[in-house]
């Protein structure tokens, strides 16, 4: 049964290292959505890797 994606967003969530992105890259392609992996927006728009953010600000920052 296809899903009405034509104002769809799917959003995985779950533990560090759990594969969202790899499913997430897969299941797009399959789909014909886009992929957005926010853990790369934050380090791209931070300068810096998600584990010097929480290891230097916190883990709520």
């Amino acid at each position: 049964m296809p899903l009405n994606t034509s104002r769809s967003n799917l959003v995985l969530i779950g533990m560090p290292g759990s594969g969202k992105s790899t499913v997430g890259v897969l299941l797009a392609k399959q789909l014909g959505l886009g992929f957005i992996d926010t853990d790369l927006l934050i380090q791209e728009e931070a300068g810096r890797t998600l584990q010097d953010i929480v290891d230097g600000d916190g883990y709520q920052h």
